[in-house]
């Protein structure tokens, strides 16, 4: 297994996605770090470690602890609170995302808002990364609190709804049956900025698999909501393509578009272009270079189960990890010991083996037991 130009040295990359409601992708990280350190063997390990994100919340910070530099702004909150939120910067990529500006972790009170949450700060935020004159801005979507179809991002970015009153409309999954007249005057920052949405959501906008059916329950929708809902993004299109917008129809039907409460579909309106999540950070964060130069490679995420498969982070990983051993570490796991195979993973640790309390909203738990999960792993390798 040994690479490493050391004699009795393992070197290990450290390479984890978040554990949702629990750890950080670094705290994870940092976590497995300390115990494999505190492996006894014949050997010394050394630790890279490289947080990664797929998108989703956690991608600014995975952006800055690469080398990216945090930018603070202020923005409006999902429920109309105003807020910091954080951007990455390098100088040419900014990386803004939904979770930090207009996310289901920033309810006031966790109180779930399915119809009034809005997404006007990821659209705050996106004005703020344009003052740093970057080249491409990425657009990490996962964590929304709304289902607004970006209505409340577009309102930011040059885009005002109008009522039958002519009162111009805030934003949020209420006020989409309420359009009347849509006014559009381009924002000139925008015409030089790549936009890349980085998710591996693949729902349209409308319907039976759309924004407002499959995710709405989640952020507190009930029956009647999610067919307010999505009544109110179907209108959303038509009132679009009534003024003027003559791709707003085939856009809700493509993929991606129902990700984050519709967002990825005003992204798509923006003329952002869509990309691997995972792929994209994987890329973003140079994996390819760092593994290059380790024995191993431990890789996880709160959960591993069907969307693992379908081609969350954990899976782009170990695709990318050539004849590398990789080691995943979760929550826990629903995978067979076939489908483990499927993704070539050597090993996997699950967080549940160790304990019968609920590690998902316990990081101290959690902590605690990736440290002894570090120090097994460490003891296999040495």
């Amino acid at each position: 297994m040994q690479k490493s130009l050391v004699p009795g040295t393992v070197q290990v990359l450290i390479a984890p996605d978040k554990f949702k409601g629990s750890l950080t992708a670094s705290e994870v990280a940092n976590a497995l770090a300390t115990g494999l350190r505190s492996a006894t063997g014949t050997g010394t390990i050394r630790c890279d470690l490289l947080p990664l994100a797929d998108g989703g919340d956690g991608s600014v910070d995975a952006a800055v602890t690469s080398g990216f530099t945090r930018h603070t702004c202020t923005v409006t909150g999902p429920t109309g609170q105003q807020r910091h939120a954080d951007i990455a910067f390098d100088g040419t990529t900014a990386v803004v995302e939904v979770a930090n500006t207009c996310g289901l972790t920033l309810l006031q009170d966790h109180k779930l808002e399915p119809l009034t949450a809005s997404s006007r700060g990821f659209g705050e935020a996106i004005l703020f990364a344009l003052t740093l004159k970057p080249a491409r801005i990425v657009l990490a979507l996962g964590g929304s609190a709304s289902t607004d179809g970006g209505m409340g991002m577009l309102t930011v970015l040059g885009y005002s709804f109008h009522d039958t009153d002519d009162h111009q409309l805030h934003g949020s999954g209420r006020t989409l049956g309420q359009i009347h007249t849509i006014h559009h005057t381009p924002l000139p920052e925008l015409d030089n900025t790549e936009l890349i949405v980085a998710s591996d959501v693949h729902n349209p906008l409308l319907g039976n698999e759309g924004a407002a059916a499959v995710f709405g329950p989640q952020k507190g929708a009930g029956t009647d909501d999610v067919a307010t809902l999505d009544r109110g993004l179907q209108h959303l299109v038509d009132t679009l393509a009534e003024a003027g917008f003559t791709d707003a129809a085939a856009l809700a039907g493509h993929e991606g578009a129902g990700s984050a409460g519709g967002i990825g579909y005003a992204c798509l309106l923006l003329k952002a272009r869509q990309v691997s999540g995972a792929d994209f950070f994987l890329d973003l964060l140079d994996f390819n270079a760092r593994k290059d130069n380790c024995d191993v490679v431990i890789t996880g995420e709160g959960s591993l189960d069907e969307q693992t498969l379908a081609g969350k982070l954990p899976a782009a990983l170990a695709r990318r990890a050539g004849k590398r051993p990789v080691i995943a570490v979760a929550g826990r796991s629903l995978l067979s010991t076939e489908q483990s195979g499927e993704l070539s993973l050597a090993r996997v640790y699950a967080l549940a083996d160790y304990t019968t309390k609920d590690s998902s909203t316990n990081p101290e738990l959690s902590v605690a037991l990736l440290h002894r999960i570090g120090k097994d792993i460490g003891a296999s390798i040495l």
